[in-house]
């Protein structure tokens, strides 16, 4: 298969969607979105099956990351029903991280134009140990970041399905067109063909 075929622009696909899910890994670990790690992780492992299998020729791992991309499309799917609130679902809840922790989204207070203001909790006569952040003057709210990241991941999800599918055919063509037993009829006819000349011992 030369450069240009299917199987390149799948290596291509696939190393640009590791570099998106490890981008997307490191926003999350900074806002500790357990959940979203933790599908992050598995997205990196399966892609790295996938380009494992096209450049060694292993259909089966490409499988794996066929039916792992449909999962993928809809865990972002429904990350974007998520933060756009449809269908009940609340971007203020604990969902993201598995309800053992109060944090949000990373881009909630660091995104583009955002300006933070900690405040101590003595100015609103709180007690605990907890303290209010103020964040005003976003260009961008942090539900449409979250949206836009889960976006890209779903165009490069289908694609990739695309492309896995064209690669998995083309490697079944390949392994049906093979002729086993001709080139075992080959290798006979070459050994019919030699000619054994006798070995005088000497004594």
């Amino acid at each position: 298969m030369g450069c240009c075929t299917g199987r390149c622009s799948l290596i291509g696909l696939c190393a640009l969607q590791l570099l998106s899910a490890l981008e997307r890994q490191i926003f999350d670990f900074l806002g500790f979105q357990w959940a979203p790690i933790l599908g992050n992780f598995l997205h990196i492992i399966v892609v790295i099956l996938g380009l494992f299998g096209t450049i060694q020729y292993r259909p089966r791992y490409i499988v794996v990351y066929t039916v792992w991309t449909a999962l993928w499309v809809t865990w972002n799917v429904f990350i974007i029903c998520f933060y756009l609130e449809v269908g009940g679902l609340s971007k203020d809840t604990d969902l993201m991280t598995f309800n053992i922790s109060v944090h949000r989204s990373w881009w909630r207070e660091h995104g583009p134009g955002c300006v933070r203001r900690v405040l101590p909790p003595s100015a609103h006569g709180m007690t605990d140990d907890y303290t209010y952040v103020s964040v005003t003057g976003c260009i961008v709210d942090f539900q449409y970041l979250e949206v836009i990241h889960s976006a890209v991941q779903i165009l490069l999800s289908l694609v990739g399905f695309v492309y896995a599918c064209y690669v998995i055919s083309i490697f079944m063509e390949e392994e049906d067109t093979f002729d086993f037993i001709g080139g075992l009829d080959a290798h006979s006819y070459c050994q019919d063909h030699v000619t054994l000349k006798p070995v005088h011992l000497s004594k």
